[in-house]
């Protein structure tokens, strides 16, 4: 009734909504668990055993060929041998 003789077109109602947001605080238990750790480690510890051995060495032949060469080449003249002509020798 606008004049024209017709009826109205009634649509559905658009909304506008505003979102308002408020903050509520909920409790939130979050467990934290410390592991101590030992790492045991295997390290080498070294005991010495100091050992002694008595050598009995034999001076009572000369060397053949090599006489007057003793310790380092010196010659044993006069050096603890008193001019025997032994060879310095080592046995082990």
């Amino acid at each position: 009734m606008n004049g024209s003789g017709c009826k109205p077109i009634c649509c559905p109602p658009q909304y506008c909504v505003r979102d308002y947001y408020a903050q509520r605080m909920i409790p939130v238990i979050q467990p934290i668990v410390t592991i101590n750790r030992q790492n045991i480690v295997d390290v080498p510890q070294y005991y010495y055993q100091p050992i002694t051995r008595n050598v009995v060495v034999n001076q009572g032949f000369q060397g053949q060929g090599v006489q007057g060469q003793g310790f380092l080449g010196q010659g044993a003249q006069g050096q603890g041998f008193q001019g025997q002509g032994y060879t310095n020798r080592l046995f082990f």
